[in-house]
């Protein structure tokens, strides 16, 4: 099969509740959440795959995704064949080179994802028959607290224990450094037993974090997420070598040469493995590799994605044994819906059912993927 068509649609999603890190916004109650949607169609088949736009995360715009995929990507592989994913990735970097590290990953990655996708509907196999690798059927999830003072953290801890999640990530980074530790110590009170981890989101300095790390250190944490900017190679060194809590590296790991680096300077405890933010299915399960053959323990995260973007990570994170035992952060149920799903993947009491039918496993009404479409390329006055 030969890449015939490389199609965007960005989409307005309905937004379930507010959603921040400590750069600004994710998801606003009120305002729909913008999605990037891909489809990737060869020889009669087709596959789906999905960016998330977080420009308070990292530099990756809505505009600059569709333009990415439609002008630079979409022309690197219409004519290749869809199967070829390794000559895929070295004509993505070609299109649009690396800097410091990879260059755009998330709209990299909504392709790579949909040619993932298409190759397990054309096979008529889920993801992980197609890899020859599965270790777990279901995945457990992590309750986001995010935004909430150290008062109102009670409610949030409350309605995800009713919903079924019995471990809970608390976004810190938003307040001053005192009213985060109180609010890590509101949701300890709240839950005492549950698996807890925080994550900073590059807001801290060397000290301020090392500081942080001491005050949350009573609270028997799992994991501090990206404490320090993903490029302080040096204060993430002295950081992982003096903190109390291991030091779970995100941003910091966009490709897998990122945590060779990492692993070389001795500077990192956890990988947290994320498909966007590395550039899709492809370099993710070459990063995911790296960390099990160094010894490094793996975690997961999402970036708020909608369904197609979480059943990419669940694929992902059954191949490799992540989140048995250390729930993940796939937070898109949470805070945005997925209107253009409908076969999809079954979340019930807090545990992701990985999906079973060929490719992602989640079956695109186009009708109303059209129907959402914005044009997110529109002058504006």
């Amino acid at each position: 099969m030969n890449i015939e068509r490389v199609e965007t649609f960005a989409v307005a999603l309905p937004t379930r509740r507010s959603f921040g890190v400590s750069g600004g916004a994710v998801a606003v109650a009120g305002r729909p959440s913008i999605r990037i949607l891909v489809k990737v169609s060869a020889d009669g088949a087709y596959g789906w795959g999905e960016a998330t736009p977080i420009p308070a995360w990292t530099y990756e715009t809505a505009e600059s995704i569709v333009t990415t995929v439609d002008r630079y990507l979409a022309p690197a592989i219409v004519g290749r064949p869809a199967w070829n994913l390794d000559a895929v990735d070295a004509a993505f970097d070609r299109a649009v080179n690396r800097g410091l590290s990879i260059g755009a990953p998330l709209a990299k990655s909504a392709v790579d994802v949909a040619l993932h996708d298409l190759l397990g509907r054309a096979a008529g196999v889920p993801l992980g028959v197609m890899w020859g690798q599965r270790r777990t059927e279901s995945v457990e999830l992590g309750w986001i607290v995010s935004g909430q003072s150290p008062a109102e953290v009670g409610d949030s801890v409350a309605e995800g224990t009713e919903a079924g999640y019995r471990a809970f990530k608390v976004k810190i980074g938003l307040h001053n450094e005192a009213t985060d530790a109180a609010v890590v110590g509101a949701v300890r009170e709240h839950a005492p037993a549950a698996p807890l981890w925080v994550d900073a989101n590059q807001a801290y300095t060397v000290d301020a974090a090392l500081r942080m790390a001491r005050r949350l250190e009573p609270y028997g944490l799992t994991a501090f997420e990206q404490p320090l900017p993903a490029n302080d190679l040096a204060g993430l060194r002295r950081l992982r070598e003096h903190s109390p809590v291991p030091v779970a590296l995100d941003e910091s790991l966009r490709h897998p040469t990122d945590l060779a680096t990492f692993v070389r300077l001795e500077a990192v405890d956890v990988a947290i493995a994320k498909v966007q933010r590395s550039g899709g299915l492809t370099l993710s399960r070459r990063l995911c590799a790296l960390a099990e053959d160094c010894g490094v323990r793996l975690m997961g995260s999402g970036l708020t994605d909608s369904d197609l973007g979480l059943a990419a990570s669940l694929h992902l994170f059954a191949a490799y044994g992540i989140g048995v035992g250390t729930p993940v952060d796939l937070n898109g149920r949470q805070f945005i819906e997925s209107p253009y799903a409908g076969e999809t993947v079954r979340v019930e009491k807090g545990v992701a059912h990985v999906p079973d039918a060929p490719g992602l496993g989640v079956e695109v009404d186009e009708s109303v993927v059209r129907r959402l479409a914005v044009d997110v390329l529109e002058r504006r006055a």
